[in-house]
């Protein structure tokens, strides 16, 4: 369990880091989406970040930041795998583990998706536009953070009760 832990506060950090970017990571998105003539439909996936990175990313500040998002993505899914195999689940852990991995998932529509109070990323995206075609973006990881977080504290509540 603490390596577990070890790798999600990993994981935060590099959020954190992500998270001053934000701006250039919308900058970013605003930038790929031109070049592939696609203004109209939001950012509502993984696969489509990833689409936008390897075909109409111009410039290494842009590929940066996207592959910055791409890899904190990739990380959370790796520790999702890992969390299956640390304790044995029940249907509490079960769901949270089967929301991330949904969430995860690279052809999951995150166009809906926004994430709430603490986090004010959504808040924080300057015009109606970037709220529309970002905010599902822009929610992933701090929503699926928090659901780590919530398994975590749910897992070491169970093993001090089978104490």
């Amino acid at each position: 369990m603490n390596e577990v832990k070890d790798t999600f506060r990993s994981i935060e950090q590099n959020y954190k880091l992500f998270l001053q970017q934000q701006f250039t990571f919308i900058g970013a998105l605003q930038h790929t989406r031109e070049n592939a003539h696609d203004l109209i439909r939001p950012v509502a996936s993984i696969s489509q970040v990833q689409s936008y990175m390897d075909h109409h990313c111009n410039n290494s500040t842009d590929r940066r930041i996207l592959s910055m998002f791409l890899n904190i993505c990739n990380d959370l899914s790796k520790l999702c795998q890992k969390l299956e195999s640390v304790q044995p689940c029940n249907s509490t852990t079960s769901d949270i583990l089967g929301r991330c991995k949904v969430l995860l998932s690279h052809s999951n529509d995150l166009s809906s998706i926004r994430a709430k109070y603490p986090h004010d990323v959504v808040n924080h995206l300057s015009c109606h536009e970037a709220k529309n075609h970002f905010g599902g973006v822009v929610s992933l990881i701090p929503i699926v953070l928090d659901c780590i977080k919530e398994w975590i504290t749910h897992t070491e509540k169970l093993s001090r009760e089978g104490r």
